[in-house]
């Protein structure tokens, strides 16, 4: 069932759990990622950044709002870190139920201004509002971009920037980056400032970048208060190993639906990992759809 964002992160804060948030980049992810959330009652985030929107066109759009409307879970389909209006109109006008505005490399008013400009062209549309305060940190593989350093997210300016916007969640900067973290690298959350911005705030909290980060570190963030959890790199990266495995194995392959059957069963394995971790599991019932 589909359903916007606010909708579905109310329910994961009041209840302490995290929404995955996955990134479908291909027909396979999406094909993963839904029976995967229906099998597990999980509700779920779809998130297309702009560059796979490009990439994938207004079609595959269509195909994610199906998947959604057919879905026997709650179903949210956001649009993963728009930087500027005229992507986030492209969403809007395909019929996203949720978008992100990311203007957190600008100053703070700067930031407060573009921010507020979404929310004011998007709640009259019933379509929720994620925006971004501090910067993630980037390892350089990924498409969602980052800063060279991090700038952690201050509890003060979070309340200020709630406040002065009215988005529906917010994306904290807490030690995570984007993509797939280098060998040797030991990344760190600095779990006591969420709990911080937490305490301070109402709105549901957003982690991204935590692909590699400990299990059990993930696992505190969500018992402190993040509701949603942005996945890509992870499961894309198990899809196309398992691929790499699949064509050595076999050159001769070629029907997609031979090729790609076990880079699914390998993406499935992911999703029902984080599902797990995010104790999103079951969590259907607690939703209007739910209990119908």
């Amino acid at each position: 069932m589909l359903m916007n964002m606010k909708e579905i992160l109310s329910v994961a804060n009041e209840r302490n759990f995290a929404v995955p948030a996955f990134n479908i980049g291909t027909g396979q992810i999406l094909k993963a990622v839904v029976e995967c959330c229906e099998a597990k009652k999980a509700p779920v985030i779809l998130a297309l950044h702009p560059l796979e929107l490009s990439f994938q066109g207004d079609s595959f759009m269509a195909a994610c709002l199906d998947a959604a409307h057919r879905a026997r879970t709650p179903v949210c389909v956001h649009l993963d870190h728009g930087s500027t209006l005229e992507e986030v109109m492209r969403a809007v006008r395909a019929g996203f139920t949720s978008v992100m505005i990311d203007a957190s490399r600008l100053p703070f008013e700067e930031n407060v201004r573009l921010s507020r400009q979404v929310v004011d062209l998007a709640r009259p549309l019933g379509i929720s509002v994620e925006a971004e305060l501090g910067t993630v940190g980037t390892v350089g593989n990924d498409a969602e971009g980052g800063s060279a350093e991090i700038i952690y997210t201050d509890p003060a300016a979070a309340v200020r920037f709630i406040e002065a916007t009215g988005v529906d969640c917010l994306a904290v900067a807490i030690g995570t980056a984007h993509g797939l973290y280098p060998k040797g690298f030991q990344p760190a959350l600095k779990l006591d400032l969420l709990s911080e911005i937490k305490r301070q705030t109402a709105a549901p909290l957003v982690l991204h970048g935590g692909s590699a980060n400990p299990d059990a570190e993930i696992a505190e963030s969500v018992k402190r208060g993040v509701n949603k959890i942005n996945i890509s790199s992870d499961i894309k990266d198990a899809l196309y190993q398992r691929l790499r495995k699949t064509l050595s194995g076999d050159p001769k392959i070629r029907e997609p639906f031979q090729l790609y059957l076990e880079g699914i069963d390998a993406m499935k394995k992911v999703v029902d990992q984080k599902i797990d971790l995010f104790e999103a599991s079951n969590k259907a019932r607690y939703y209007d759809f739910g209990r119908k």
